[in-house]
């Protein structure tokens, strides 16, 4: 009788699992029907037609805010297994609350920590975004101003809802 291990089972289901898919993918593409024509092969994003080239050059900042949001998300989640040490009263007991205190300090280490990034982020301008400056355009009318002076002298007369003046 042949006998396996451990790592002999686990490469057993590698290999039904990617053959598996394998079968799926090759039966899907075998059974479908292939009609493609101009509305299929355009580019789809939440309902809207493409209005440009979807390789357009974004600004550098989104990624960054990101990843600076999915960094600090990340660590707070450390804070949760803290909090529950800190809260273990049997803990407590046994190390006459020096435990609770060495919890709470090392908690507040790792914020202050966190806040030292935070600081050095903003004071590194990497929150701000580049705003662009407003340009002021001098509009030339073919209409001289002298033509509006008699319009700009004129009182108007605001009727009411009821038809008076």
């Amino acid at each position: 009788m042949l006998e396996i291990s451990g790592f002999g089972v686990a490469l057993l289901f590698i290999i039904g699992g990617v053959g598996f898919i394998i079968t799926t993918l090759l039966v899907g593409k075998a059974l479908r029907p292939v009609r493609p024509n101009a509305e299929k092969e355009t580019t789809y994003e939440s309902g809207e037609d493409p209005v440009r080239s979807a390789w357009s050059i974004f600004n550098i900042r989104f990624y960054v805010v990101a990843l600076i949001f999915l960094l600090f998300e990340t660590e707070l989640v450390f804070l949760f297994p803290w909090a529950t040490v800190f809260a273990d009263p049997e803990m407590n007991a046994e190390t006459g609350g020096l435990w609770g205190v060495f919890s709470l300090t090392e908690t507040f280490i790792f914020i202050g920590i966190l806040f030292l990034g935070l600081i050095y982020v903003w004071a590194n301008g990497m929150l701000d975004w580049v705003k662009p400056k407003a340009e002021s355009r001098a509009f030339k009318s073919k209409i001289p101003l002298k033509a509006y002076a008699h319009i700009n002298q004129k009182e108007y007369k605001v009727r009411k809802q009821d038809g008076t003046t």
